[in-house]
């Protein structure tokens, strides 16, 4: 019987692949301690993920733990041993708004709860394939200086670029400004990476866009996507921070991301670093978002634009997955942002009386 140990098993990324894994009869243990309401609120609690995880897979064990404790976590990964054959790390503080009010809780959580992670599979299980959800935000922001186009409805590079087909993992992570949160991020990255390359152990850096899908407890400070339909479907307002409402992001379903999760855990390799997100196949700005959002619900966005952009916030990104795919070339996207938007409205619509009772 194959083990898993994902850890932030109810936010999107963990609850996604906690689901995937215990359907192919694996035996999981979830970590996760909802640390997503102390960051931002009861409205952002992933208990309901976790309880309905519990209801439906028997082979789904949680462990209600912090990350950061190392006598906990050691004592998971020393009672299984060897039995682990892969752990996801995904549980994370993930705004960079959010850290600059909390600089030690987010390097804590990040960072150092990264390096706990990393040395209890070193010691208990150094042949498990270690899968680390890092973020496009290690870049800092040297993607706004690139030469930038626009249009009616959004920001976009000059076709001529060496980066017109996205962002690849060669760009520079130096002389830039990351945020607090991306500085803690890029510190568990290379943790990550010198794991691999050091001790050599199987380990992977997934360097997200915007993760999303219908299991996104979106709030203002994170989670795009969700949030804004979670506005439109109950009458909330909504506020667009700078560059017009052009800024782009590129936009990957948590079902697409866990496959290449997959991928990688049967193929894998030492110290690796992949740029992961909708790329082309699945990119939108603000705008065009609320425009796709109320098409799909019906409803119209009460919204509000604020000049000031967020501090450290990319104005266009779309990553370049061609690394990952000249790895792993079976590897397809299945979900395109209508299509994402179409199962966030279909979820948001169920969670209704909750929403607004928030």
């Amino acid at each position: 019987m194959s083990l898993a140990v994902i850890t932030g098993s109810a936010g999107l990324v963990g609850s996604e692949a906690a689901a995937y894994y215990a359907a192919q009869g694996w035996d999981v243990i979830g970590i996760d301690n909802d640390m997503r309401s102390y960051f931002f609120g009861a409205e952002a609690s992933t208990r309901w993920v976790r309880e309905r995880l519990a209801s439906k897979y028997r082979n789904y064990i949680h462990r209600e733990v912090d990350i950061r404790n190392t006598d906990e976590i050691v004592g998971i990964f020393r009672r299984a041993g060897n039995e682990i054959d892969l752990i996801i790390h995904a549980a994370a503080q993930p705004s960079h708004d959010w850290a600059a009010t909390d600089p030690s809780t987010d390097l804590g959580v990040n960072t150092n709860g990264t390096s706990v992670l990393l040395e209890a599979t070193r010691r208990y299980c150094p042949e498990a394939v270690f899968i680390y959800m890092s973020t496009n935000k290690v870049y800092g922001d040297t993607p706004n200086f690139l030469p930038l186009i626009e249009l009616d409805s959004r920001w976009e590079i000059d076709p001529s670029h060496a980066y017109s087909e996205g962002i690849p993992e060669t760009m520079s992570v130096d002389h830039t400004l990351h945020s607090l949160f991306g500085v803690s991020k890029l510190a568990a990255d290379m943790l990550v990476q010198e794991y691999g390359k050091y001790f050599g152990m199987k380990t992977a850096c997934f360097r997200g866009g915007c993760l999303t899908g219908p299991n996104h407890s979106g709030t203002q400070l994170h989670g795009f996507l969700s949030y804004l339909m979670k506005c439109v479907v109950s009458g909330t307002s909504y506020k667009v921070f700078g560059y017009k409402g052009k800024q782009v992001r590129d936009n990957i379903h948590s079902a697409d991301l866990i496959q290449a999760f997959d991928e990688f855990y049967r193929a894998p390799r030492s110290g690796e670093v992949y740029n992961m997100g909708g790329g082309r196949f699945s990119n939108c700005s603000m705008l065009e978002a609320i425009e796709i959002c109320e098409q799909i619900s019906g409803e119209e966005l009460d919204w509000e634009y604020v000049e000031t952009p967020r501090k450290g916030d990319h104005q266009w990104w779309i990553s370049d997955c061609s690394r990952f795919r000249s790895h792993f070339p079976t590897w397809k996207q299945e979900y395109d942002v209508r299509r994402i938007l179409e199962e966030i409205c279909e979820a948001s619509v169920e969670r209704v009386p909750v929403l607004r009772a928030a």
